[in-house]
């Protein structure tokens, strides 16, 4: 039975754990925190994700809170003018609803599971010198601890990561007491306001430790005004901080969350990170090498929520590779061909992604304004954030999306 180390234990690291451990696997998982820790703590993400992500969930068995989370069947995009009113204002018709479940619930259920089905769990924060002597123990050794001394392993891919800072200042604030929005369809729906040279907030319908509840998220560029999270510890003052901004800069927003409170303690979160994609495989300092996972190698900025949607797909495609490969050593070309099986389809989220950070150009903005008149196209590009490689033929050049709108127009 082949043996594989996976270091840490979010959502890429538990769904593959619990993948092989269901093939036949012998599987190590080395969390820095227990359930019990993760349950208690900080809210850690924001994490909407789409139908092709929680397949890879009901594949595996392992979607055991989607009777209780929400089922969020629409996208909407609001554009805010220079008076604070909506310049745009739309939403589009998911074909497979997504579903937010608090990675506190979900991570802490999950590791539970692998225990109870047998699986090796290891309450150790590791390091570089640890995997040095793990790597000589298992067949195969996967990083998927998207932060601290492990990620300096894999080094910057240039070619592959256009920023060198980060792009946007984040602050997420998870509530209960949000109110329906007036115009609201009869379905829940993540709401995007962009807010031009000034950052985009989010609201989305979570399932979290105390049921159901809204994230409010707040992307700021940064040096902006919205880029005043830094230092605010107490989370009360995050998130009047969070309404104050809301009544600003999106008051359409902020009327139904007058009444809000935070879900707990730990329901805020702020900090930021500069966007990179990274070499896949980390070489030891005996010889050996592993090979990284999910965010530890292709690490997006949240604007297009994609966290951890690619980590499940990361997850997925990794799985099928390990199984294909039989008995046969992971070397290092099966873990770049591993990796570059899963570039098929991480490259479109980052090319989105990276797009989506810059000033959008006019034909992007004539996209966005079309959502509002014509419903196809509100369904498109909502449909989007679980397909991202349709962007490919509509989005980036101003030729096709002319055409396109040209087309949707004249049916």
């Amino acid at each position: 039975m082949r043996k594989i180390l996976i270091v840490g234990a979010g959502q890429s690291g538990l769904q593959l754990a619990l993948g092989l451990q269901s093939k036949g696997y012998e599987v190590t998982l080395m969390s820095n925190r227990t359930a019990d820790e993760i349950r208690s703590g900080r809210v850690m993400s924001t994490q909407c994700m789409f139908h092709t992500a929680l397949e890879h969930e009901r594949d595996l068995g392992i979607n055991f809170w989607e009777s209780q989370a929400p089922k969020i069947e629409g996208l909407g995009v609001s554009v805010a003018a220079p008076d604070a009113s909506r310049a745009v204002d739309w939403v589009g018709k998911l074909d497979g609803y997504a579903q937010s479940v608090d990675q506190r619930v979900k991570m802490a259920g999950w590791m539970e599971t692998f225990a109870q089905r047998g699986g090796q769990l290891v309450i150790h924060g590791a390091a570089v010198s640890d995997l040095d002597y793990f790597s000589r123990t298992y067949d195969l050794v996967l990083v998927s601890a998207g932060k601290g001394e492990l990620v300096s392993m894999f080094g910057r891919d240039a070619s592959r990561s256009p920023y060198s800072e980060p792009q946007r200042a984040l602050a997420v604030a998870y509530v209960h007491g949000l109110g329906p929005r007036p115009e609201h369809p009869d379905y829940d729906a993540v709401r995007c306001s962009l807010v031009p040279g000034v950052g985009e907030l989010f609201v989305m319908p979570t399932f979290t430790t105390s049921g159901r509840a809204d994230i409010l998220f707040w992307e700021g560029v940064p040096g902006g005004p919205l880029d005043v999270f830094q230092g605010v510890k107490d989370p009360s003052e995050h998130l009047a901080l969070t309404l104050e901004l809301m009544e600003k800069f999106t008051p359409w927003e902020y009327a139904r969350a007058t009444k809000v409170e935070l879900t707990d303690a730990g329901g805020t979160l702020a900090g930021r990170y500069a966007p990179t994609v990274r070499n896949p495989i980390g070489r030891l300092p005996g010889g050996g090498l592993v090979l990284g996972v999910a965010d530890v190698v292709v690490a997006n900025d949240p604007i297009t929520g994609q966290g951890s949607n690619s980590a499940s797909k990361c997850a997925a495609s990794y799985l099928a590779s390990i199984t294909e490969h039989g008995d046969r050593p992971f070397d290092e070309q099966w873990m770049q061909g591993t990796f570059d099986r899963y570039w098929d389809t991480a490259q479109h989220v980052t090319k989105w992604t990276n797009a989506m950070l810059g000033v959008p150009p006019e034909h992007v903005l004539n996209l966005i304004g079309a959502g509002g008149v014509l419903q196809p196209v509100a369904d498109r590009f909502a449909n989007g954030f679980n397909d991202p490689a349709d962007f490919e033929n509509f989005f980036y050049e101003p030729e096709k999306a002319e055409a396109y709108l040209a087309s949707v127009s004249g049916a």
